[in-house]
């Protein structure tokens, strides 16, 4: 019996003529193909101009052209390709649910890629105890992306979601509360982040604790005490506490008293004076405010100096300090004006 082409090019499977299998066949070897082309041709020779531009914002779309995979390309290709042939009613309805979700999942992808381009850029032009919260941002962003594509997606399949939404609110009021602590430290360390009250390498005090901040992180701080501990304070606790921070301050107010024995003559106390000036013009991170004969102590004459340092450095307001301290001393043993200390007298007979 004769081999006839054109007859059995004419019979119809699956409501479908054979030639209209092979149309939708070619149609999805070229389709292959041609995403072959720009996946490996044309999108590597544009990742090459890109890479000789100075610019970085032509490598975001690039990028997110290539990380569309070949599961979208093939589906693709096979879901254009079918379009050429008669398929059954829920074979084409499961084709559009696939390429639905196919589609939303790549664009997520495309999302998170502009997401961590953007949380980058931002990243760098901060400082590194800062990217904390970028990056905490960019996941935390991403992962409400996928919770609404995942929403998405089941109310395009024909799910009711409201009941789903009212649920999830439930459950989210439910685990609000029994994570309000943790909650309560990550909302603040973003209000540290944008307000900053302090940053890493500031000196302060805090209650009781002092030392140097070491770290800001979502959930706690670390300081460095001045005896070498590290002190954990946890971050919501920084926020609603009164927080001292030495770092910024521009000039430290300084207050000290000394006092001179009552032998002292008044024309030395009024020398002391001008004394305390000169030493302060001597010594250029200084400013004197006021210096006064404060009042007759029980075994001395006390005086009340007021100056400022031209600096928050703990260390150099007390190198100022010292070296007050030597020159008024100094001066003191040229005067022959003596520092008092505690002594009592006993008179006997009204005789010293």
């Amino acid at each position: 019996m004769a081999f006839n082409i054109e007859e059995n090019l004419s019979y119809i499977s699956g409501n479908n003529y054979p030639q209209e299998y092979l149309v939708a066949l070619e149609v999805f070897i070229v389709l292959i193909i041609l995403s072959r082309v720009f996946k490996f041709v044309i999108l590597n020779r544009l990742k090459k101009a890109s890479a000789a531009t100075k610019t970085e914002l032509d490598d975001l779309p690039i990028k997110i052209i290539d990380s569309i995979g070949w599961p979208f390309y093939i589906f693709l290709s096979l879901y254009i390709s079918l379009l050429f042939v008669k398929i059954q009613d829920y074979f084409q309805t499961a084709m559009n649910y696939i390429l639905f979700i196919i589609v939303t999942y790549y664009t997520i992808i495309c999302l998170q890629n502009i997401i961590d381009y953007g949380a980058k850029k931002i990243s760098s032009k901060q400082k590194e105890e800062d990217k904390y919260v970028i990056d905490f941002s960019a996941n935390l962003l991403k992962g409400i992306l996928w919770a609404i594509a995942l929403l998405f997606i089941l109310s395009n399949l024909g799910y009711n979601i409201s009941t789903l939404i009212a649920g999830l609110g439930i459950g989210g009021i439910a685990i609000a509360f029994a994570m309000q602590n943790v909650l309560g430290d990550i909302f603040a360390s973003f209000s540290i982040y944008f307000d900053k009250p302090f940053k890493v390498g500031d000196f302060i005090i805090v209650g009781k604790d002092m030392g140097t901040v070491k770290k800001i992180g979502i959930k706690t701080t670390r300081i460095q005490s001045l005896g070498g501990q590290e002190i954990i304070v946890s971050n919501k606790d920084l926020t609603t506490s009164r927080v001292n921070n030495y770092k910024r301050m521009k000039k430290r107010r300084i207050s000290f008293s000394f006092g001179v024995v009552y032998e002292t003559t008044s024309q030395k106390l009024k020398k002391i004076n001008q004394i305390i000036k000169d030493v302060f013009d001597k010594i250029p991170m200084a400013e004197l405010d006021r210096v006064h004969f404060k009042e007759y102590g029980d075994f001395s004459l006390n005086y009340e100096v007021v100056y400022y340092v031209n600096t928050g450095d703990y260390n150099k307001y007390m190198d100022v300090q010292q070296e007050a301290n030597f020159a008024i001393k100094e001066e003191f043993e040229k005067e022959g004006i003596e520092f008092a200390y505690p002594t009592q007298t006993v008179l006997v007979n009204g005789q010293k």
